[in-house]
């Protein structure tokens, strides 16, 4: 037997979310509930997002913060605007691609220039620009000024990602 999949008039049976601050509150005592009416749901994962238990299933507060507001399932992935993964309210989230997520993400652990789309470039000792286009770099151009090579980069991602949040 399938399980019954959770809906936005179960969800609102169970639990009280406040899009202002982005918290759930266990709105009664269930079977098998450690904390009682009225608490906090959920709890942080090692990732630092929030998880909360409905109904023997784990699910993703900012999830459920979509489904609470708009009474449907987010089609894709659901971004933290911010970039702060425990941020549930609803402003900080929208449902974008895995492409447009990943543009919103936090510069990887291989940039040591702190610039979104810049790096040194060791053999010619300037700060090279570039872009991540359809899963290829695109080159940008190479500057002597870090802030040069950051006004480039950021001007194409405005042309290539507009949806990218700064």
């Amino acid at each position: 037997m399938a399980t019954p999949i959770l809906t936005q008039a179960r969800l609102k049976e169970l639990l009280h979310y406040d899009p202002d601050t982005g918290i759930f509150i266990n709105r009664a005592v269930r079977q098998g509930m450690r904390k009682g009416a009225g608490s906090i749901a959920g709890a942080k994962n090692s990732l630092g997002y929030v998880v909360i238990q409905v109904e023997k299933h784990k699910h993703f507060a900012h999830r459920l913060a979509w489904l609470y507001v708009y009474g449907s399932w987010p089609v894709n992935q659901i971004d933290h605007i911010n970039r702060v993964r425990d941020d549930n309210r609803i402003a900080n989230l929208r449902d974008v691609t895995a492409s447009e997520n990943m543009h919103n993400a936090a510069n990887g652990g291989k940039n040591t220039s702190g610039v979104r789309n810049v790096v040194w470039h060791k053999r010619s000792k300037r700060w090279q620009a570039q872009i991540m286009v359809d899963n290829k770099y695109k080159y940008l151009g190479m500057f002597d000024d870090i802030e040069q090579a950051r006004k480039v980069a950021e001007e194409a991602a405005k042309i290539f990602h507009p949806a990218r949040v700064n």
